[in-house]
C-alpha cells in the first residue's frame, strides 16, 4: 500500500478550503488533516502538529503567507508547500520560491491542479501549472526581473563559470546548437553541462533549470 499523504489547508475562505478538501479525498492515498483560518492558527497548528504538505494562502488575516513561510523556515519537520493563490505575479511566485515554497497554484485552476500538484511536492518536486511557467518563461526572455536581492550561495557557489553561462541560455530558450555556437563548444559538451546544472540543481527538465534561474537571479 502506498504511503498516505498528509495535507493541511490554510485559506481565510471556508468554501475554498471545503472545495479542496473535496477534491483531495477523492484520493485514496491523501488524507486531510487540519484547516486554518488565518495565518496566526497555521503557525501555532505547526507547533504541535505536522503534515507531508501544507497548501497555503497568500492573502489571509493575522499573517499572511509570506510571514507564514517565513516562520515556518525554522521548523525542525516542515511540511511542502503549494501556494494558493488569486494573484501570479512572477515575482510574487519568485518570493515565495525564495522563501521555500515548491508549488505555485493559481487559485483558479485549484481544482484541476491540486491533486497532482500535492503528490508532486510530496515527492520533493516542484510544481507550477503551465500559466504560471509560461509567465515565468516570458519573463526570463523579456529580462523582466532584476537583481533584487541574494543568490543563494551554496548552490550558486557550486556552478562552474560555463556551468552558469550555459544556465543563462537554457534560461533564455536558446537550443543546444544555438548555444554551442554561442559558447564555441560542441554540441555534446552543451549537453553534458546540461546534465551536470539539472544533477546539481536537482531538477529534471530545462523548465527546472529556467525556473531555478530565475529564483537565483542568474539571468
Amino acid at each position: 500500500m502506498d504511503k498516505m499523504i498528509t495535507v493541511h489547508i490554510a485559506d481565510d475562505h471556508q468554501i475554498l478550503i471545503d472545495g479542496v478538501k473535496a477534491v483531495l479525498n477523492l484520493e485514496p492515498n491523501i488524507e486531510v488533516t487540519g484547516f486554518s483560518l488565518n495565518g496566526i492558527e497555521v503557525v501555532d497548528w505547526y507547533e504541535e502538529n505536522t503534515s507531508d504538505v501544507l497548501i497555503l494562502d497568500i492573502n489571509m488575516p493575522e499573517l499572511d503567507g509570506i510571514e507564514v513561510l517565513k516562520k515556518l523556515k525554522n521548523l525542525k519537520k516542515r511540511p511542502e508547500i503549494i501556494v494558493l493563490s488569486s494573484y501570479d505575479d512572477v515575482k510574487l511566485v519568485k518570493e515565495v520560491l525564495q522563501m521555500g515554497a515548491k508549488g505555485f497554484v493559481p487559485k483558479k485552476s485549484a481544482g484541476e491542479h491540486i491533486v497532482n500538484a500535492v503528490y508532486k511536492v510530496s515527492a520533493g518536486n516542484q510544481y507550477f501549472t503551465d500559466d504560471v511557467k509560461e509567465k515565468m518563461m516570458q519573463t526570463l526572455l523579456n529580462g523582466q526581473v532584476k537583481n533584487e536581492g541574494s543568490q543563494d550561495g551554496v548552490l550558486i557557489s557550486s556552478l562552474t563559470k560555463r556551468e552558469v553561462q550555459v544556465l543563462k541560455l537554457v534560461a533564455q530558450q536558446y537550443s543546444t546548437r544555438e548555444i554551442g555556437d554561442e559558447l564555441h563548444i560542441s554540441e555534446s559538451t552543451v549537453e553534458t553541462h546540461r546534465k551536470n546544472l539539472m544533477k546539481k540543481v536537482k531538477v529534471k527538465n530545462s523548465v527546472g533549470l529556467a525556473i531555478f534561474a530565475l529564483k537565483n537571479e542568474v539571468i
